[in-house]
């Protein structure tokens, strides 16, 4: 139900409206030559929200895995989960006030909401091994994002009624996106009570220990260089990071581009973006569950190898594809939709197979810097494209190396030796 709660802020917020909002908001306080300034840098307007997206990956790549040491030297899992996501939600309201030229106020408010979500989800994957054995963790994790996808689903259904009904309720474009943004973060909140009333906390596994005198923080960092150097033992785990947050990365930067690409380079209107992100949402919610099935009898690793593949055949049909083409990229939402979730679920599950018991939180840390709507290298190089070449196109056909590189570093990975490296029972299928 978490998953439920704070997956409409990737769909409404992230994948939909807050790109090409915020790329307005920037474009209306731009300079003749088409860039904002901050902190006396100048920033290319179109490239604002991709430059955001960066910004906040860079922040969590410093905080998040000191967050999951900290959550698993803490009694109280729960209450970080709950802290993180409501932060969160409360930044993501606050994007309702963000009108024309408020692009700074836009820019931090969202990299705080993605900052914490980051957090949030760091505290909740850290329950999935306490809530399922070896044997059920592919199903409990595609069950999971399933539901995500669902609650995106609706509350952008909602969205997009409330977004292409605009005139006939009296409300400007720029009125009915501010709407949109708020309803998510009253959405993450409302829902996210849920599973912080059935959740429960456990005593920290005697793995994790604390030594007498020294500060939460400090013992987080210490364990956090542990971890690091432990991780090198591990060479498969470690391998499988790797392979991830490339491709990962290119999944994350496809997801939070898409819709500035529609805009910009596609043509298309703010409605058929809404309505094609929606077709994503309901596809996906169906296809966690059917490549859920199709790993119980090929195995995690075999099945996100093929949805690898699809992903790259994706990206670059969409930097080829004509403008205005509704019905093609209409076409692609599916296929993305069927992919998506299992490609993200299987991912979370397979890699909670190997890591050790006890440091759950700290090495999801890890994980979770790539994972979301967030995605550092995928997003810094179309940064770096569009700033100095202006085309969306070769910004959206380089994230075909970040899909060879990870399909060729997960076919690598040895998952049954790298489950008894940590000391894990090994399913029969993997």
């Amino acid at each position: 139900m978490y998953d439920f709660a704070n997956s409409t802020f990737s769909t409404t917020v992230v994948s939909v409206f807050l790109g090409p909002y915020l790329t307005d908001v920037a474009k209306s306080a731009a300079d003749p030559d088409g860039f904002v300034h901050f902190l006396g840098l100048p920033v290319r307007a179109t490239a604002w929200f991709t430059a955001l997206v960066f910004a906040s990956v860079a922040v969590q790549i410093l905080v998040l895995p000191v967050i999951g040491a900290l959550a698993d030297r803490s009694d109280h899992k729960r209450r970080m989960l709950g802290g993180f996501a409501y932060v969160g939600a409360l930044a993501t309201m606050l994007l309702f006030f963000v009108r024309d030229g408020g692009f700074v106020l836009g820019g931090l408010l969202f990299m705080v909401a993605n900052v914490a979500l980051g957090a949030s989800v760091v505290v909740y994957n850290a329950f999935l091994p306490e809530i399922s054995t070896a044997a059920e963790r592919d199903a409990v994790s595609s069950r999971g994002w399933g539901l995500g996808y669902l609650g995106g689903a609706l509350l952008l259904t909602a969205n997009l009624v409330l977004y292409q009904g605009r005139d006939s309720y009296g409300l400007t474009s720029g009125q009915a996106v501010r709407i949109c943004l708020l309803s998510a973060g009253v959405w993450w909140a409302a829902f996210t009570i849920v599973p912080l009333r059935a959740l429960r906390d456990r005593p920290r596994a005697r793995l994790v220990t604390v030594e007498p005198g020294s500060g939460a923080l400090h013992s987080g960092f210490t364990q956090l260089a542990g971890t690091l150097r432990e991780l090198r033992g591990y060479r498969q785990s470690l391998l499988f990071l790797i392979a991830f947050l490339l491709y990962n990365d290119g999944i994350q930067a496809a997801i939070s581009f898409a819709s500035t690409y529609g805009t910009e380079e596609l043509g298309l209107g703010q409605g058929t973006l809404a309505a094609a992100i929606l077709l994503v949402q309901f596809v996906a919610f169906g296809g966690a569950f059917a490549l859920g099935r199709v790993a119980v009898r090929t195995g995690a690793k075999r099945t996100v190898l093929g949805t690898i593949v699809v992903w790259a055949a994706v990206v670059t049909v969409a930097a080829v594809m004509p403008a205005h083409r509704a019905l093609l990229f209409f076409a692609l939402a599916v296929v993305i939709g069927f992919v998506l979730g299992g490609s993200q679920a299987l991912s979370r599950s397979l890699f909670s197979q190997l890591i050790p018991r006890g440091r759950e939180a700290e090495y999801f840390g890890l994980y979770e810097i790539s994972d979301r709507a967030t995605s550092a290298f995928g997003a810094l190089m179309i940064f770096v494209t569009l700033q100095t070449t202006g085309s969306y196109r070769l910004a959206i056909a380089g994230l075909v190396v970040f899909f060879a590189i990870g399909f060729v570093l997960l076919r690598r990975v040895d998952v049954a030796a790298g489950i008894r490296d940590v000391g894990n029972d090994v399913p029969q299928v993997v």
